[in-house]
């Protein structure tokens, strides 16, 4: 579940340990392949809340990008790969509520089966990604906060999990749209919260970089 370790670009230091950036490597590819299967099971379950959860997933593989790539670009651009992050989350976000308003509407029943078995791999992820950072919660800030992201990311998961129970015990839908309203809105805020940090640094930047005056 998207936390405040998470709502800013994750930035590191160049000289970190390369098992650590190995780590990371692993780490950004499982959040990409998890985004893309809940992205896919959300959409075929017809659950908002694996939608929700794999918004977190992208938040999550973005910081891990940011920390392997945009390190080396100047400020300003580190700034920008920012932005967009955060106006992709906000936009996912928005999708999220659509669809758990949509399918509120309609009465849908979300395939709980699928929710709950996309869940418990979804868990798995987190808990092998936190495991495989567990030796560098007591590093640096970054680091303990990358570690950090992966353990609380459990919650959202066990979430989605408690909402798969619920559907196939109520054979109903709204508690596959309460918790997706939940982790939509944190998803939300994250976004929103990135948006304002990137664009306050490139003002700041902005006024930092001394005019020129060119004369023919």
């Amino acid at each position: 579940m998207a936390s405040d370790c998470c709502e800013s670009s994750c930035h590191t230091d160049t000289a970190v340990p390369p098992r650590y950036r190995r780590a990371l490597w692993v780490a950004l590819a499982a959040n990409l392949v998890m985004f893309g299967v809940e992205i896919i099971a959300g959409l075929s379950a017809h659950s908002a809340a694996l939608l929700a959860d794999a918004v977190d997933f992208f938040g999550d593989a973005a910081n891990y990008g940011v920390s392997l790539f945009a390190l080396t670009l100047a400020a300003t651009w580190r700034s920008r790969t920012a932005l967009a992050k955060g106006i992709t989350m906000t936009l996912f976000s928005i999708f999220v509520f659509g669809q758990a308003i949509w399918h509120f509407a309609q009465a849908t029943v979300p395939d709980a089966g699928v929710m709950g078995g996309i869940s418990v791999l979804a868990l798995l992820t987190n808990g092998g990604v936190a495991v495989m950072l567990y030796a560098y919660r007591t590093g640096d800030a970054n680091m303990r906060s990358v570690w950090l992201c992966s353990r609380n990311d459990a919650i959202g998961n066990l979430a989605v999990m408690l909402a798969a129970i619920g559907v196939f015990g109520s054979s109903a839908g709204w508690p596959d749209t309460l918790v997706a309203i939940g982790m939509g809105a944190l998803g939300l805020n994250s976004g929103i919260s990135i948006i304002r940090q990137a664009r306050k640094e490139l003002r700041t930047t902005a006024l930092r970089t001394p005019f020129v005056a060119h004369h023919p």
